[in-house]
């Protein structure tokens, strides 16, 4: 066995070594087309069709890009949608890393837990139609629909790797309860959705969702900050450091419903292990609410420099705590984490591009550190107890592994489960995509 052991391992990497000596130096246009047959524990599977174009020029940076387009439209089984389009490039405007997205979401099951972590309960069998608690699968569920237009824009303050950070963001949300209607469309019987209120309704009834809030707004968000940056490749990264601080304004006079700031802190590193192969990465990112009154819709994002898919939401979900259900830890402030062990197995050429392909072991945790106000004037003492759980937030952990395949170190397929440590978070989520997660 050991003997079989040394010879298959003998054979990926001479498999390896023979991949990195004739590796296939990319010019011109080339492009990365699937039909998005995915899955998402929280979104169910996904349909439709995506295509990344990139331009590497006369191929001297590769693997480095000159333009990135990125263009999907699709569908989720449970009732979400992704339209978008993604530009970015270093070379649009000479000195300037330039990001634009142009994006409508749709989701007519969003994920609403309530607020603070832990602090909201959350009863699983309300929801699980096969237990003799079930009120409805919609029970922690609002209808969401958001449109966005985005340009991230970063140049250079000293050396190779200081860098400023500007930019906006123009988001409109449009908020209401599920549409049962739509749901219950060609259904009978146990199979319909039951028309009682869940806990978007009852936040409504508790008067804890102001009433200006409750069908959504405009937020028009602009950002300023700095960035540290030396990451020698940005898709995965082997080492180097990549680090930022910015600070986002909502400003009420261009629309917005109300005037807010918060402040972003983000720092990943990247250490190689096995040159080219193996490296250990982390991130540690933490984001407050500095002034004014952050609307309920808007508390979900996560503010980051540039997008590495179609949401920053959280925390909860693929982008954040893998494992964990979307949108479990919402907060006026939360700090977060994710440490992962990647490995590129192996190495190869088809079609005349190369591929890698990788696993990865990870591990989250994150917790809200400044808290929504609840006000409980309205919440009858029975409610308070089925409902909340004064002072219990703490760290919400997780675990799992993932399966990566790229082509041409920048189009990369990903799969990863996760599993929640503690009951309140959840069971566990697989997650297909794209991209790693920093």
């Amino acid at each position: 066995m050991k003997k079989l052991t040394g010879f298959l391992l003998s054979i990926v990497l001479a498999t390896n070594l023979s991949a990195r000596e004739n590796e296939v130096v990319k010019t011109g246009w080339n492009f990365g087309a699937l039909p998005t047959i995915t899955f998402d524990t929280d979104l169910g599977f996904q349909y439709g069709a995506l295509v990344n174009l990139y331009n590497y020029g006369d191929g001297s940076r590769y693997p480095n890009y000159n333009h990135s387009l990125y263009f999907e439209v699709s569908r989720f089984t449970k009732g979400s949608g992704i339209n978008r389009f993604y530009y970015d490039s270093d070379r649009l405007i000479e000195g300037l890393q330039t990001s634009v997205d142009l994006s409508y979401l749709s989701d007519q099951a969003y994920d609403f837990y309530g607020f603070n972590g832990y602090d909201a309960q959350v009863n699983a069998g309300w929801f699980d139609d096969e237990s003799p608690d079930y009120i409805t699968r919609m029970f922690y569920k609002y209808d969401r629909k958001l449109f966005r237009f985005k340009v991230d824009l970063q140049g250079k303050l000293s050396g190779d790797h200081l860098r400023w950070i500007g930019g906006f963001n123009l988001l409109n949300f449009k908020i209401g309860s599920v549409d049962l209607e739509k749901l219950n469309k060609g259904k009978k019987g146990d199979d319909r959705l039951p028309d009682v209120p869940g806990l978007f309704e009852k936040y409504q009834e508790w008067a804890i969702i102001p009433a200006e809030e409750l069908d959504g707004g405009f937020v028009p968000t602009f950002k300023g900050g700095i960035v540290f940056d030396s990451r020698d490749n940005r898709p995965n990264p082997m080492k180097g450091i990549w680090t930022e601080a910015v600070l986002e304004g909502a400003p009420e006079i261009l629309g917005s419903e109300n005037a807010f700031a918060k402040v972003s802190l983000v720092h990943r590193q990247y250490f190689t292990l096995v040159p080219k192969d193996l490296s250990l990465v982390y991130r540690l990112a933490y984001q407050t609410t500095v002034a004014g009154h952050v609307p309920f819709y808007y508390q979900s994002q996560v503010i980051t420099s540039i997008l590495t898919g179609a949401l920053s939401e959280g925390l909860g979900g693929a982008k954040t705590l893998r494992g964990i259900r979307r949108n479990r830890v919402v907060g006026d402030g939360f700090f977060y984490g994710n440490v992962e062990l990647r490995w590129k197995f192996a190495r190869f050429q088809f079609i005349n591009n190369n591929f890698y392909a990788g696993l990865n072991g990870f591990a989250d945790f994150g917790t809200v550190t400044r808290k929504i106000a609840v006000n409980p004037q309205n919440i009858t003492p029975a409610e308070k107890i089925a409902f909340f759980s004064n002072d219990a937030e703490k760290f919400h952990p997780s675990y799992g592994a993932g399966l990566r395949l790229a082509m041409n170190e920048n189009f990369v397929i990903a799969v990863d489960y996760g599993r929640a440590i503690r009951e309140q978070d959840g069971n566990s989520g697989l997650y297909i995509g794209l991209n790693y997660l920093f």
